[in-house]
């Protein structure tokens, strides 16, 4: 009986059929491979290779081992409370992941690439604000609104929020705001010809639009050139027939500095559920524009935010003030996006 017991045992195990046979799978990072154990997190696994990756909680609520899978969709489980946004780019929880299957991850702080770009277009929005237009390869994989860094030839480096539809025109465009002393920006204003090369990175950030709950309201608000990440989702959400309210605030001190002015009030009259609203918070209000700032006019406006999809990009102080009130007029954090330029700009960088 023992022997006829031995005998099944070994078959179990020669055919992959048994409890005790651990399943390995592979993490692969960069040139080089791990083995993940059955049952073990992707976490544990980099951890016991003693690979340096972030972590605090490992539960899934501090979300600072977040990683990316390059080549599949994660475990569902291992995406628990991420947005939709980065759901879609396959970013998961290490610590709450347990692979299916062979995965290919990459670090956050792995080494970004970068593809050819070239100028086809410059011309001003508005006294300090220049329209730049790259072509470059792989422009399918970008998402209006999501930011990438530009590179010039002696490797100064800048981000920029993507103002377009890179479906449509093959394009990529920014909104480059000329700051005093900024080296990018001004060599982009004063130097930058149709023709010259720029190196263009992989998009980066998670504020772009998803087609999902179309009748959902939509709420944008951003000041200066963060309306460059705004008009993207704006002509994204519009493309994809949102049929749900679309509300733009966009705000400047002066009226010089806003821009696209024309051109929103005409998207306003083609599509029934988009509306544009212009504000300046300086003293000089001319007909058609509201008087003071972005986030406080959207925010009276609309005063039950639940429900509602909110994007806010441009002045961090504006964000991270118009991030709390949101979600105090009941917006989901979930459904909060938000584009603080100060965080992903250098010293003497631009937004």
């Amino acid at each position: 009986m023992i022997a006829l017991s031995l005998i099944f045992t070994e078959h179990r195990v020669a055919t992959g059929d048994c409890p005790y046979k651990q399943k390995m799978t592979n993490l692969k990072i960069g040139e080089k491979n791990y083995t993940c154990n059955s049952e073990e997190t992707v976490l544990d696994s980099l951890l016991r290779h003693e690979v340096e990756v972030s972590y605090a909680c490992k539960k899934g609520t501090c979300q600072s081992c977040m990683l990316q899978c390059t080549d599949g969709i994660p475990p569902e489980n291992s995406q628990k409370d991420l947005k939709d946004t980065l759901k879609k780019q396959n970013y998961f929880l290490a610590c709450l992941c347990v692979p299916e299957q062979d995965m290919t991850i990459k670090l956050p702080d792995q080494s970004e690439l970068f593809s050819d770009g070239k100028v086809i277009a410059n011309e001003m929005l508005n006294r300090n604000t220049i329209l730049l237009i790259v072509e470059c390869l792989d422009v399918l994989e970008y998402n209006a609104g999501q930011f990438v860094n530009l590179q010039r030839a002696d490797g100064v480096t800048r981000s920029y929020s993507i103002a377009n539809r890179p479906q449509e025109s093959k394009t990529l465009e920014f909104h480059i705001r000329r700051l005093p002393g900024g080296k990018f920006s001004e060599w982009v204003h004063d130097e930058i010809k149709v023709g010259d090369s720029l190196s263009v990175s992989e998009p980066k950030g998670h504020c772009f639009y998803i087609p999902e709950r179309k009748e959902q309201g939509i709420l944008l608000v951003g000041t200066g050139s963060g309306l460059a990440p705004l008009a993207g989702i704006l002509t994204d959400a519009l493309a994809h027939g949102h049929s749900g309210p679309i509300q733009l605030f966009h705000g400047s001190s002066e009226r010089e500095d806003l821009y696209r002015v024309d051109e929103m009030r005409q998207l306003s009259k083609q599509h029934q559920n988009f509306s544009y609203t212009p504000c300046i918070s300086g003293a000089d209000v001319p007909e058609g524009f509201k008087q003071g700032r972005a986030n406080t006019v959207a925010l009276n406006e609309i005063s039950d935010l639940k429900g509602w999809r909110v994007f806010l990009c441009g002045h961090p102080e504006m964000v991270s003030q118009m991030k709390m009130q949101a979600f105090l007029q009941g917006a989901s954090m979930g459904d909060i996006y938000t584009d603080a330029f100060h965080v992903r700009q250098e010293e003497d960088s631009e937004s």
